[in-house]
């Protein structure tokens, strides 16, 4: 299993999940909206601030197998060719558990 995070461009946010929707087998999503700040400098910030910017952060948990498909998918979809089209992180993940069912692993998603 892996853990996708992906932190992108909120108003790509209805692409994105149309793009995983498509993926067959798909354990499902969690989406958030969060504040953050990259490298680049933002000169309208107000003297002292950091330029945050609101942004979404989506976070799912996968089969291995689907990895790939759903990296590309929300690859695809998040693409603008603008700075801040955000970036994924692909983790493994040691195990996962039901709480209702006390399934673990693939079957707990």
């Amino acid at each position: 299993m892996r853990e996708i995070k992906a932190i992108i461009r909120h108003d790509r946010v209805p692409e994105i999940l149309d793009a995983l929707h498509q993926i067959s087998g798909l354990p499902g999503a969690t989406l958030s909206v969060v504040q953050g700040f990259g490298r680049r400098i933002d000169t309208t910030a107000q003297p002292g601030g950091y330029g945050e910017t609101e942004l979404a952060k989506l976070e799912l948990v996968v089969p291995s197998a689907l990895t790939g498909e759903v990296v590309a998918a929300i690859q695809r979809a998040a693409h603008t060719g603008r700075h801040g089209d955000g970036k994924i992180f692909v983790i493994p993940v040691e195990d996962a558990v039901n709480v209702r069912t006390g399934a673990h692993g693939i079957d707990a998603l």
